[in-house]
């Protein structure tokens, strides 16, 4: 459970941000959209090494 102490004199519309802030931060609706549905095992390698060859000629293109 997230605790978010408002502090004196602060704004509600802050006080919501930091908790949207925390709230993602933690994954957990991250990990309910990965739950509903299985994926293989051979699956979830293949899309991590799909990412990392993304993420690599990302790195690539920026220097």
């Amino acid at each position: 459970m997230l605790i978010i102490e408002v502090k004196e004199g602060e704004n509600i519309d802050r006080a919501l941000k930091r908790y949207k802030r925390k709230f993602n931060e933690t994954g957990v609706m991250k990990e309910l959209r990965s739950r509903r549905e299985f994926t293989k095992p051979s699956v979830r390698r293949r899309n991590e090494v799909l990412k990392a060859k993304y993420k690599e000629s990302v790195r690539k293109g920026a220097e």
